[in-house]
């Protein structure tokens, strides 16, 4: 494992030859707990860059959206600025300490880092394969977003999870999110892109490094 700093974000990054490189975007620093539960579910050999000290409800979120509950944050819409220095500073800083260049780059998220990762396909050329854990497709307009943009390189496979209680909440927006993500899910085959939709145990905030690992290793499946 190598860590190191790039535009003020901590990357922690681990390395396999000839193989593929997940990007990673994480909220508590959860990135070689991935690496590991992964490793334990696939023999898929692959890089992971695992990337902290976000400033989560901003550089993971695509536009304004004000407090979805009493006692939450606003999300302010810092998507579009935060991709621009990753592919421009950070993922050249990645490269640089990869030993090889990768077969192709990845990007894994969960709750937030789910949706960015799906927004991402529309915004830049990078990323062949998508990885959404528990992503937050509640999010206002972002349905309609996906169907009225194109993507700038359609991957080859797209992955979906849930919670099965993530739904069941008083809250009227996240209500949607199941609802959402089978849309999406639906949307994204009919473009022809390999894609799958899980429900796993539990409400969103339970077993997401397990939920995240079942994602990547999915993806990885030639």
């Amino acid at each position: 494992m190598k860590n190191f700093t790039s535009a003020g974000k901590k990357i922690r990054l681990f390395e396999s030859a000839e193989a593929p490189l997940i990007i990673l975007h994480t909220f508590q620093d959860e990135g070689e707990s991935v690496y590991q539960a992964t490793k334990n579910i696939t023999r898929q050999e692959f890089s992971l860059a695992a990337i902290g000290n976000l400033n989560w409800d901003d550089e993971m979120s695509p536009w304004p959206i004000p407090p979805i509950s009493k006692d939450d944050t606003p999300c302010t819409g810092g998507a579009d600025k935060y991709l621009k220095i990753f592919e421009e500073i950070i993922l050249p800083e990645i490269f640089a300490h990869l030993e090889e260049k990768p077969i192709y780059i990845a990007a894994a998220g969960y709750s937030l880092a789910g949706l960015f990762a799906v927004y991402s396909m529309y915004r830049t050329e990078i990323f062949s394969r998508i990885a959404s854990a528990s992503g937050s497709f509640w999010y206002p307009k972002f349905l309609d977003f996906t169907q009225e943009n194109k993507i700038l390189h359609v991957p080859e496979k797209i992955y979906f999870s849930l919670g099965d209680k993530e739904a069941k909440t008083r809250n009227k927006i996240l209500q949607t999110v199941e609802d959402n993500t089978r849309r999406l899910k639906s949307f994204y085959e009919t473009l022809g892109i390999k894609t799958i939709f899980e429900l796993n145990a539990g409400n969103h905030f339970q077993h997401s490094t397990e939920r995240t690992a079942k994602a990547i290793a999915w993806i990885l499946q030639d």
